[in-house]
């Protein structure tokens, strides 16, 4: 069953004021962050929901505030899919199932990419099966939507400022409203 908006807005409001992952920020404050960075790129209403999005199932797990530090991968780009599916189409849904695959890619594709990870994102890489082979690689960056899943990696490791100041959830339900699905509609 799809989560409904105020179902989104609910799990912001009682889970999204945790810490980030060892960052410096809160759940809503990387999401809200990592949806401005897509924003400030241009990205259309599609993109800009999945980064909204993109970690929704950590607010769906309760493993406390850093999962990695206790060899934990909560698999939280799976988690929210089945709630997500029938609300949104596959490629909101492909870019937040990629999205920790797209950090795999980027580290093997960009030599610099890995030491400017923070060290959550460093331990996390890790635990999520560590940098792509270059056959690993190739094959991940030909799934449909990859190229923007790597995009939505880019904007979601920036997310992680102190203080920045973005629009409110409500802006970006607002667009997130304008690409759901009409009711009953399908995924594909």
């Amino acid at each position: 069953m799809a989560l409904a908006f105020d179902d989104i807005a609910l799990l912001f409001a009682r889970h999204g004021n945790t810490q980030y992952s060892g960052e410096p920020v809160t759940q809503t404050e990387h999401a809200l962050q990592t949806a401005w960075f897509a924003e400030q790129e241009g990205a259309d209403d599609e993109l800009v929901t999945a980064a909204l999005l993109h970690d929704l199932g950590h607010l769906l797990h309760d493993h406390g505030e850093t999962p990695t530090e206790r060899g934990i991968d909560d698999l939280h780009q799976f988690a929210a899919l089945p709630f997500l599916r029938g609300l949104f189409g596959e490629r909101v849904l492909d870019a937040i199932r990629w999205h920790v695959d797209a950090k795999r890619y980027l580290c093997a594709t960009r030599p610099a990419y890995h030491a400017a990870l923070s060290a959550d994102s460093q331990r996390s890489l890790v635990l999520q099966g560590g940098v792509f082979t270059p056959e690993q690689a190739q094959a991940f960056i030909a799934r449909p939507h990859a190229d923007e899943a790597v995009r939505l990696r880019l904007w979601d490791d920036r997310a992680k400022v102190e203080g920045l100041a973005t629009p409110e959830l409500s802006h970006y339900l607002a667009r997130a409203r304008r690409c759901a699905l009409p009711a009953g509609g399908s995924a594909a």
